[in-house]
């Protein structure tokens, strides 16, 4: 069992990115007339009581694929790529960039064929589109609607967005405009163009699902979820609002087939223009980075903490050297605050740090052994950021006692592990085994006191609560996990 069985999922460090938040607009307004055909009539119907809902008025999205599918590109990459031959495909969060037609080799070398999407930005050629299309490429072309084909040259990518710029050497192209993300509502009516299965300018609509998802290792980036129908090949191409405007760039669908199951999410457009910008300008963006592992706080973890709710990000790791190492943030942290901004999940966390810069300075307002402080950190600075963070943590238990026979780490143990502290797990029962807890596991803290020996963690136990928290390692991966006692 590993940590994802139970909900567990590490968040990696977060080394967070700058993401601005400015709106742009490249290329032509739309025309009165496209925004006057933007909605339709229900047709009339026989009379209906007072008291009947109105008719609702759908959405005409003939409009906007006349005024802006010539603006979406279908992309063709080839390259090398370098693969584990012996690991299976990952069914579950994955890029819709292309169906790949590969051919094993030796090493592990995949040669690659793909198709995806992508849009033009500006009439001289400056193109949108997802990092992992044109990861590992070595080729890269774009066909237009009006079938011209154009070699790109890839200014630059954002791993941590997962955006790419390209440019085309073309003049008077036709572009989309760049919405607000930050205006979209759950329920709003969107529609995807792009290149599915290689079938070039395909529409799709539907509805926005949910906002601010954030996928499990992919934390920086808070998802706009979509019900509107995505498969291989549309990675990369626009998400666009009923005025015709681009909110998202869609990135990732959620299957256990590997095809479209109602489950699409695309990367907010306000999180892609301060990248875009610094690619034009650099040929890379630069991030800010904190350097903390964060976790969801739960009714357990609020319990065991002393919360009077379950709000803000908790701190399971601090990496050596990081900002927060150096600004005293401690295992155990939850943070409230952000320069006086309220951290309701830890997902707020990592978006408002992303749209800070390196050497920004930031007030937090933290919750430690019941009591409130305010930390200041400096952000450093990182070209190649990561953030995760956890959708779901451990399952809370009902009753009864924990079931765990521990003993302290020996020395080896201490060395291999990178552990000053804790207690190995030996066997494991009861309430800790519900919660995943297992053999070989290593207990660092419990509610945010550090363990260094049995008799720590049967005082700490004697004390009054309802539930405890214990950060757990296994292998690199550090996480807290609650366990209801009472």
């Amino acid at each position: 069992m590993n940590f994802n069985d139970v909900g567990l999922g590490l968040i990696a460090a977060i080394l967070l990115a700058a993401g601005g938040t400015a709106t742009r607009e490249h290329g032509h307004p739309m025309p009165d007339s496209v925004r006057a055909t933007m909605t339709r009539d229900a047709a009339p119907t026989a009379a209906t009581p007072a008291s009947a809902a109105p008719a609702i008025a759908l959405p005409d999205f003939r409009a906007i694929a006349g005024a802006y599918g010539p603006a979406v590109v279908n992309i063709s990459v080839e390259g090398v790529d370098t693969v584990d031959t012996e690991d299976g495909p990952d069914l579950l969060a994955q890029e819709p960039s292309s169906s790949y037609r590969s051919l094993r080799v030796a090493l592990r070398e995949l040669p690659v064929h793909g198709q995806a999407s992508g849009f033009i930005v500006s009439p001289d050629g400056l193109i949108l589109t997802n990092a992992h299309v044109v990861r590992g490429a070595s080729e890269v072309d774009v066909k237009l609607t009006d079938r011209r084909e154009f070699r790109a040259k890839v200014l630059g990518t954002d791993l941590l967005a997962d955006v790419a710029v390209l440019r085309i050497a073309a003049t008077g192209l036709p572009t989309v405009k760049l919405g607000n993300s930050n205006d979209a509502r759950v329920g709003d009516w969107v529609l995807a163009i792009g290149s599915p299965f290689g079938f070039e300018n395909s529409v799709t609509s539907g509805i926005v699902s949910a906002k601010g998802r954030f996928l499990p290792g992919e934390g920086y980036v808070p998802f706009i979820q979509t019900d509107v129908a995505v498969n291989p090949g549309n990675s990369g191409g626009p998400l666009f609002d009923t005025k015709g405007e681009v909110i998202g760039i869609n990135a990732r669908i959620y299957s256990a087939t590997g095809g479209y199951q109602g489950l699409a999410f695309a990367i907010p457009i306000d999180l892609v223009g301060r990248a875009m910008d610094q690619i034009v300008a650099t040929g890379h963006a630069t991030h800010a980075r904190f350097g903390v592992t964060v976790q969801e706080v739960n009714q357990a973890l609020a319990e065991s903490f002393g919360l009077k709710e379950p709000v803000g990000a908790l701190v399971a790791r601090i990496e050596p050297e990081s900002p927060a190492a150096r600004a005293g943030i401690e295992a155990g942290d939850v943070v409230l605050k952000y320069n006086g901004q309220t951290i309701a999940s830890a997902g707020d966390l990592p978006v408002l740090i992303g749209k800070a810069a390196p050497g920004d300075r930031a007030r937090l307002e933290v919750w430690r052994k019941d009591a409130l402080r305010e930390v200041t950190v400096t952000l450093a600075g990182s070209s190649d950021a990561v953030v995760a963070r956890s959708s779901e943590v451990g399952r809370a238990t009902s009753r009864g006692p924990l079931g765990l026979t521990v003993r302290p780490l020996t020395s080896d143990e201490r060395r291999e592990s990178n552990v000053k502290s804790g207690l190995v797990v030996e066997n494991v029962a009861g309430l800790a085994a519900v919660a995943g807890i297992e053999p070989g596991d290593i207990i660092v803290a419990l509610n945010g006191t550090l363990l260094g020996s049995v008799v720590e963690l049967r005082e700490l136990l004697r004390r009054p609560a309802k539930s405890v928290a214990l950060l757990v390692q296994r292998g690199d991966a550090r996480i807290f996990v609650p366990i209801r006692i009472g």
